[in-house]
């Protein structure tokens, strides 16, 4: 990655680089992308970030944009591991310093990580309940990570693609709440709201290209820019900006900081644990505590398993990395797959080693840096998403209720086959 300094002159921002990715950096390969796809991935950088901040400072004020920044929570982990602050003051540090360039507001996704979750959980509990050998609704596969959805789609079809959880990752929810219920709250058309996000794998760039991302209401695209944590890193390190701590604001408007809080995955949002302890109650009235995992053939597959009076009730996987994919696809495709529920990730390790962040230089995985990384993040505590009363409240007032017909339009996709690619945009980065 090459970069230009980023420089201050007469109060305005100018690009800090012109980002060249490489497909490898991702699980997408050439065909998950299209040829003008690819173009898109290679030009991305943060240029129309620096273009709104310089355009926020003419005087043209008609031009102007709201500015907000949504930071994924694994991405905070590297931001403490390079400040050497804890994933609180290290998120202070970082909304500080965004503020300080320009941006109005800064957003945790979590809370879009919560509905994501609890709409995977009751849609695994539906599909449990219709399944049948005539017409198969499991297993279910998570489909959060965008590189494991694009390679599903594009180059596997079906069978795999009718197994996807049709509930939408963080980042599209993120989309919906910023530029639906966030501009409604603040009487703002969502054109003039410009979303950036900040994660830690390159796969979420791709993920804005996806046909569905304008949702349903608004008619705006979810993320106008998505730069990686190494990106906002190499901008924080060029700059001469001193700016001070600054809490990170709540979608609600409130004064008060909310505490940092994670889902119950050690490197992910955990949606593996969730479900399963979801299920178990509502379809078997068991209280699962701690959840055991099981190391199969690698660290990065495993499995977790509901058992009584010696019998496999639930039987759930995690499988991270491109290897590990290819084992669950080819044992679906053969017709012998033990599991009813299987968490995906593209990347090995999970989302704190995506290559937006855990990368060193000779584009090996800095392990030091991860090691520090998955510290930092399990040291911030975990709250269930059922136990969010920002959720329930939001489930009620921005989608009329969690039965609503709004909630399948605003938190649920659809998923297409190749040969049927997602519509390409004029996106830059």
């Amino acid at each position: 990655m090459k970069c230009e300094h980023c420089t201050r002159k007469k109060g305005e921002f100018h690009k800090l680089a012109d980002a060249k990715i490489f497909l490898s950096d991702c699980l997408a390969c050439d065909s998950c992308v299209t040829a003008e796809e690819g173009l898109q991935v290679s030009q991305q950088n943060a240029k129309d970030f620096f273009r709104v901040l310089n355009l926020n400072k003419k005087c043209d004020t008609s031009q102007h944009k709201v500015l907000v920044v949504s930071v994924c929570p694994q991405s905070l982990p590297y931001f403490a591991a390079k400040f050497r602050l804890s994933v609180t003051d290290a998120s202070r540090r970082l909304c500080g310093f965004l503020k300080s360039l320009g941006v109005h507001y800064v957003f945790d996704t979590t809370i879009a990580a919560d509905f994501s979750i609890l709409e995977s959980q009751k849609e695994f509990v539906h599909r449990y309940r219709q399944h049948s050998e005539g017409e198969p609704a499991l297993p279910m596969l998570s489909s959060a990570c965008p590189g494991w959805v694009r390679y599903a789609e594009r180059v596997l079809g079906h069978p795999v693609t009718p197994h996807l959880c049709t509930a939408k990752s963080p980042q599209q929810i993120m989309g919906s709440l910023v530029k639906d219920y966030f501009a409604r709250r603040q009487n703002l058309s969502p054109d003039k709201i410009f979303h950036v996000l900040v994660a830690p794998c390159y796969d979420r760039k791709l993920e804005a290209l996806r046909e569905d991302v304008p949702t349903a209401s608004h008619g705006s695209r979810g993320a106008d820019c998505v730069l990686t944590s190494g990106e906002i890193i190499q901008i924080m390190e060029q700059s001469d900006l001193v700016a001070k701590d600054a809490a990170v604001d709540t979608l609600f408007g409130g004064l008060n900081e909310e505490e940092m809080r994670r889902h119950d995955g050690a490197s992910s949002d955990g949606y593996l644990a969730h479900v399963f302890r979801h299920a178990a109650k509502q379809l078997f009235d068991e209280d699962v505590g701690e959840v055991t995992y099981r190391t199969l053939r690698n660290k990065d597959f495993q499995e977790v398993t509901l058992e009584k009076n010696g019998e496999v009730l639930l039987r759930f996987a995690a499988a991270y990395g491109f290897r590990n994919i290819q084992n669950v696809v080819l044992k679906l495709k053969k017709g012998k797959f033990p599991y009813h529920f299987v968490e995906v990730l593209a990347c090995a390790g999970g989302c704190l080693n995506g290559r937006g962040q855990a990368q060193a230089e000779d584009g090996r995985t800095d392990k030091e840096l991860l090691r520090q990384m998955e510290g930092k993040y399990a040291d911030v505590p975990v709250r269930p998403p059922e136990s969010s009363t920002h959720v329930q409240e939001l489930y009620q007032e921005w989608l009329d209720g969690a039965d609503s017909p709004r909630v399948q339009e605003a938190l649920h996709t659809v998923y297409q086959g190749p040969g049927l690619p997602a519509a390409s945009r004029d996106i830059k980065w």
